[in-house]
């Protein structure tokens, strides 16, 4: 097995292209490794990052005119984008989906989506095998059952897989607070999909900004 190590393997913005899969109904009913609305928000949390670093994202779905659309909270995030619908459920042989993924010159494929065990997988042990760089954002994806999202994992990591949840693929595109490109918008990301880490700096900001008590 080749090891994920030294700096050149972080994940960086410029060289990253985001695939979300499947985030539909008819996974979500019945999603039983997570908290189904965790879920949703982590998804969403990770779509809003790519968007704020310039991450190209594609958004696809299988069958949705029987699964139904990509949760509202992904698809507003790119308003103007279509969604790519598949028969395929293994993404990686849509020609659809890959076409645009090369096209980018991209190397860094990061990967989330629903279920774990199914669309996740496929897509991520074929793009390893094809010599694909692939990151899978375990948080922002989920199985049917707790094993069956943890085999999925284990199976993927077997495979070379790295695996990152949505907040420090956050983190590893951004690097460095000295860089405030993306700084406030990261902000406005953690406050509203960040749970507890958001309330607390709202907090802070509140602290910062209370007066003194005069003796």
């Amino acid at each position: 097995m080749t090891f994920r190590n030294g700096l050149n393997s972080l994940l960086r913005p410029e060289d990253s292209i985001l695939v979300l899969i499947d985030h539909q109904p008819f996974q979500l009913a019945n999603l039983n490794s997570h908290e189904p609305q965790m879920v949703v928000n982590n998804a969403t949390g990770l779509a809003k990052a790519a968007k704020a670093y310039g991450v190209p994202t594609i958004l696809t779905s299988v069958l949705a005119v029987q699964g139904g659309l990509i949760f509202p909270q992904i698809t507003d995030v790119f308003p103007d984008q279509e969604v790519i619908d598949r028969t395929l459920i293994n993404t990686w042989q849509d020609p659809n989906v890959v076409d645009v993924v090369k096209a980018t010159g991209r190397k860094q494929l990061i990967i989330a989506g629903l279920w774990t065990e199914v669309c996740v997988a496929m897509p991520a042990i074929q793009a390893l095998g094809e010599g694909w760089d692939v990151t899978v954002v375990t948080d922002a994806s989920g199985g049917v059952s707790v094993e069956a999202h943890d085999v999925a994992i284990q199976r993927m990591i077997m495979a070379g897989a790295n695996m990152m949840t949505w907040l420090a693929v956050a983190s590893e595109w951004q690097r460095d607070w000295a860089w405030t490109d993306h700084v406030a918008e990261l902000t406005e990301i953690l406050k509203h999909h960040a749970g507890g880490s958001g309330i607390a700096f709202l907090w802070e900001q509140q602290l910062l900004h209370t007066p003194i008590p005069k003796a």
